[in-house]
């Protein structure tokens, strides 16, 4: 019987974060927040003496598939409730700018019009100077709202303009070689 290595290992329940689960959900709740997760109907989650263990329900493919999805996912959502998750982008470019109205992030990236994003309930979004940073708690939702503000304006291979990552490293090109 083969196990996934990262499935088999239980989760830790920190100091004031109570995890309960009831008919097909995981609830994770702490510091910072709630979440919410559905368990895969593959696996089974127990949560005993201050720590939750995953155990595949059967030998099947997808039971050892989810297996350590699903460890993983109770892990992320401990770490969010507690710590928090947080991304933050970097924006180059002459005249371009950024700045908050309201809960809405406010960007001029060149274009002929400001661009607007409102960011979902559950996530932050704060900006200091050219640095926009993405917190919450659901590291998916993160992400993904770190991914969606990147993607309005990609950084270039030339000068790097554009929107990255902070940590993400851009790949220069050298321009074309006059005469």
């Amino acid at each position: 019987m083969s196990l996934s290595r990262i499935g088999k290992l239980p989760v830790a329940i920190p100091a004031g974060v109570t995890i309960t689960v009831d008919s097909g959900n995981v609830v994770v709740k702490g510091p910072k927040g709630e979440l919410t997760q559905f368990i895969t109907p593959a696996v089974d989650v127990k949560v005993e003496d201050g720590q939750v263990t995953v155990h595949p329900k059967d030998e099947s493919k997808t039971a050892r598939a989810q297996h350590g999805l699903m460890r993983a996912l109770i892990n992320n959502m401990v770490i969010g409730v507690t710590k928090g998750y947080e991304k933050k982008l970097e924006v180059n470019g002459v005249g371009f700018r950024v700045s908050m109205s309201g809960q809405d992030l406010e960007m001029s990236l060149g274009f002929s019009h400001p661009v607007k994003y409102t960011p979902p309930t559950d996530v932050k979004i704060s900006t200091n100077k050219m640095e926009i940073t993405v917190s919450g708690i659901d590291k998916q939702k993160v992400g993904q709202v770190a991914a969606e503000i990147r993607s309005f304006k990609k950084p270039e291979p030339y000068k790097g303009k554009g929107i990255k990552y902070v940590d993400e490293v851009i790949l220069r090109k050298a321009g074309k070689a006059g005469k």
